[in-house]
């Protein structure tokens, strides 16, 4: 062959093809190829263009490096670029003539399964239909293409589309590199098809891999594809012969069938035909059984395309569903029910996995991994009638969405069995090491009140000063140890970790604080009618560090407020070395001093601060600049120490007031000592709340640094390619890596393609072991209709713009708005002293987010589905905090 290239690198059958060869074949082909090697499964024939042909084409195309370079360096936002470069760069793509031997090897195929047969043409990417991002509807398919020259042309629209509007954007979203995409083409037989359509081998709305779901229309594919019909969708239960549990007959006015010269048409269905089923439901249960043979082969749910000729179905597709959550790990067949750590912690991000395995070593509670985050099950705890009601009253405090889609799955007879002698792992003051009461801070998620303490703020004294102590001495010693030896002192570190996080006297005093709380407001809104009263008895209540921590930065800005050209400079930051250049301008040694400060105090804090491969404040202090702005320009001087005195008075006040009433009812004494005793109780605890994690974050930048330094000599010494390298491996792996000095760099690749699919996941509240994603519902009838509906966490009504801000850094607020966002913890304190309400998607009463809300007096609504896809961004919105919901008003 010209080039010296053979017909065999060019051009294969798709029975030579199988999952090894997807960066010659691309992902469709492969799994094709795959499919005609299992049992019982019908594929067209055809034959498959390889990578090897797209570089031969693509090496002609003029200027296509240089197009690509321009392709790279655009912003995902640029639509009207990305459209432009795009649209040229295919067009060059189909005016490029296909070489001569490339050619030969086409009409050569042809002529083996016939020349005039009718064909489809199909792009098959090589990223594509992979087990993390399947890059459906991305790049093109055309059907019904006969005849040698409109094969060899629609060829070249096939090799053309990876350059779509649509793919190119993909791409860029999802940082895959141009370049590391390439094209391969399958050219198959047409299979002109009475019925055809999609099966789901896994419920793609709830995850459920139990439950299969087909969708069908008459005629070829297209109409269902490109939404010309409503297709027919049959629901169908695994079981010992199959089940269709439900089905719903749309009414299909029209199909796409193939013309007999080449090319598709619309026709409109005989009207006495429309409302017939598609598929018989024997055909159905069939359809199904040969997509569980599939899955089996492929060992995932798949996503097929089949077609129906002569009651026999043709598979002409078959990818992974991407978008399915992964479920985790069990050593069993039996139930289990899965609660997701992420929502009790207030950071539902994937993690990495060092990040996963470090938190599992130092949590006091087991937990599985699943698609990047960590969970805890559930399943004892529900399963045994002693520990389930008090298990679920904690988890509806916590979360009423959590609560709500635990009963949902308890009213299903025989998921979650009741063991015979009505045992179980006991009530939770009995419970065993392995129960997962906690989400790994030592804040329970259910169970009964550990051992009442006294009123007494020296127990808080001494608890910090423990903290601090075992900090101080885990600094001092971890300087002391490199290479393979780190690992086994921070192996000892996590057991003094746990220690600390378990110890009984800080979980008593967490309860005492959470305790008073709900003891006060279930008790004045009996005998007076006041809702959530402890949200303003609680105000800038004593040693909250978190709180402590948003009003620090307060400070910041008075310290810099005199200075323009500090202002000036911190405006034009752009990276995170201004720390260096800023004390060369007027002020901008003071201004140096009072951020370092605040960085030694709190710069081991950042977003989703419980992954420890997330940069923190210390490391990237570029992210304090736009919140220490915003302080300068919303506050006067002395702002901290203003609101922590209003706190304070509005506290004392609201005490008296609450107390006066008390007096007044009958047995009032009684009721006002009682109350005042409590009021002690929360001001004297609540604050300490926070601190266990400050503790805990304290020490995970400990070891963060220490593993850092290890990485950069592994690093220096050739083993590791990056630093960050490291934070794809577990623990144990980084461990192994430090003392072998080899390292499995593919592995690594793996797993940060593994991290981005991970991140464009949702991960549920409640998973089962069938892979079912249980959201639960809030079951309310006395809110307005259209109004968003959360859990009322800090007392208040507040009208204002909404700011939708996912990442702190991108922060612009106003004075007077509404934060909207995912869900917060600690470090977006910083943004709470400058808005005027908070709705997050996650969240409960006694969450980071809502402590503060109700320490600043901020009126907020948590735990609100979807709160930043259905607020839009400057939408002037209505906080309902005392009830638990929002309106949208314009």
């Amino acid at each position: 062959m010209n080039e010296g290239h053979s017909d065999r690198a060019l051009l294969c059958d798709l029975r030579d093809v199988d999952g090894s060869q997807v960066p010659n074949v691309g992902g469709k082909a492969a799994h094709l190829g795959d499919l005609t090697r299992i049992d019982g499964v019908r594929v067209p024939p055809g034959f498959c263009l390889t990578t090897a042909a797209f570089r031969r084409v693509m090496a002609r195309v003029p200027s296509i490096d240089d197009r690509l370079d321009q392709l790279s360096r655009l912003s995902r936002d640029d639509r009207e670029a990305i459209s432009t470069l795009s649209a040229q760069i295919r067009r060059s793509i189909e005016e490029t003539a296909i070489p001569g031997d490339l050619t030969a090897a086409i009409t050569g195929a042809l002529a083996r399964f016939g020349e005039q047969a009718a064909y489809a043409v199909r792009s098959s990417a090589t990223a594509e239909d992979t087990p993390t991002a399947s890059f459906a509807g991305q790049q093109d398919t055309y059907l019904n293409v006969v005849g040698s020259e409109a094969i060899l042309r629609h060829v070249s629209l096939c090799w053309a589309s990876l350059f779509t509007e649509r793919a190119v954007s993909y791409r860029l979203r999802n940082g895959i590199d141009h370049r590391a995409v390439q094209m391969a083409v399958v050219v198959q037989t047409m299979v002109v098809s009475e019925a055809a359509g999609i099966l789901f081998t896994a419920d793609p709305v709830t995850g459920n891999r139990k439950v299969s779901t087909v969708d069908a229309s008459f005629g070829l594919g297209e109409a269902l594809v490109s939404g010309l019909v409503n297709p027919d969708v049959f629901t169908v239960r695994d079981g010992e012969d199959g089940e269709v549990v439900a089905g719903a007959v749309a009414a299909k006015q029209l199909a796409v069938t193939a013309l007999p010269g080449g090319g598709t048409r619309e026709v409109t269905i005989d009207p006495q035909r429309q409302e017939q089923p598609a598929l018989t439901q024997a055909q159905v249960v069939r359809l199904v059984r040969l997509g569980r043979r599939i899955e089996a082969h492929f060992g995932r749910p798949q996503d097929i395309e089949w077609c129906l000729v002569d009651d026999d179905f043709h598979i002409v597709q078959s990818r992974p569903i991407t978008t399915l959550f992964p479920i985790p790990a069990a050593a069993d067949q039996e139930n289990h029910v899965y609660l997701s750590v992420g929502h009790q912690q207030m950071m539902t991000d994937a993690m990495r996995p060092l990040g996963l395995s470090i938190w599992t070593l130092t949590a006091i509670a087991s937990m599985r991994e699943a698609g990047g985050r960590l969970f805890v099950d559930a399943t004892r705890l529900l399963a045994a009638p002693a520990s389930r009601a008090s298990f679920l009253e904690m988890a509806g405090r916590t979360d009423p969405l959590t609560k709500d889609a635990l009963e949902s799955l308890l009213d299903r007879e025989g998921f979650i069995p009741t063991p015979p002698d009505g045992g179980g792992p006991g009530t939770p003051a009995t419970r065993g090491p392995g129960t997962p009461t906690t989400g790994g801070t030592g804040t329970p998620l259910a169970g009964g009140a550990p051992a009442p303490i006294e009123n007494d703020p020296a127990i808080v004294a001494e608890l910090i000063a423990r903290s601090e102590a075992s900090i101080a001495a885990l600094r001092r010693d971890i300087a002391t140890v490199t290479g393979p030896a780190l690992f086994d002192f921070l192996l000892a570190a996590f057991e003094e970790h746990k220690r600390a996080i378990s110890d009984p006297l800080s979980m008593q005093a967490i309860m005492a604080g959470m305790e008073a709380t709900w003891w006060l407001n279930d008790r004045l809104h009996e005998w007076l009618g006041e809702r959530n009263a402890a949200d303003t008895l609680t105000l800038s209540a004593p040693g909250n560090i978190t709180a402590e921590m948003g009003l620090a930065l307060l400070d910041v800005a008075d310290v810099i407020r005199p200075y323009p050209e500090v202002v000036a400079f911190l405006e034009g930051v752009e990276d995170d070395g201004f720390l260096d250049e800023l004390p060369k301008v007027a002020g901008g040694a003071e201004a140096h001093a009072a951020i370092e400060g605040y960085l030694d105090r709190y710069g081991m804090r950042c977003v989703g601060e419980i992954d420890i491969t997330r940069p923190r404040w210390s490391e990237r202090p570029s992210t304090l600049v736009p919140v220490i702005l915003d302080n300068v320009r919303l506050f006067e001087p002395g702002a901290a120490r203003r609101r922590f005195a209003q706190g304070r008075q509005q506290a004392q006040q609201k005490a008296q007031e609450v107390l006066s009433r008390l007096r007044a009812l009958p047995d009032g004494q009684r009721k006002a000592e009682e109350t005042e005793r409590m009021i002690d109780r929360v001001r004297t605890f609540v604050g300490y709340r926070e601190y266990p994690k400050y503790g805990i974050v304290s020490r995970y930048f400990i070891y963060k640094q220490a593993l850092l330094a290890e990485a950069d000599r592994l690093v220096r010494a050739g083993v590791l390619a990056e630093t960050d390298d490291v934070f794809y491996l577990t623990f144990e792996e980084f461990h192994e890596v430090a003392r072998s000095h080899q390292v499995d760099h593919e592995l690594i690749r793996q797993r940060r393609d593994a991290f981005r699919w991970h991140q464009a996941l949702t991960p549920p509240r409640v998973l089962t072991s069938d892979g079912e994603a249980i959201t639960g519902a809030y079951r309310r009838d006395d809110v307005p209709v259209g109004a968003l509906v959360g859990v009322p966490v800090s007392a208040g009504t507040v009208d204002g713009r909404a700011r939708v801000i996912l990442d702190i850094a991108q922060a612009d607020l106003e004075a007077g708005d509404i934060l909207v966002t995912a869900h917060t913890d600690p470090s977006w304190t910083p943004l709470f002293v400058g808005i005027a309400g908070l709705v997050t998607e996650v969240g409960g009463a006694m969450t980071h987010g809502a402590v503060i809300a109700r320490e600043y007096g901020l009126p907020a609504v948590v735990s609100v589905l979807d709160a930043t896809r259905l607020i839009q961004d400057g939408q002037r919105i209505r906080v309902h905090g005392s009830d638990g919901y929002v309106e949208i008003l314009s």
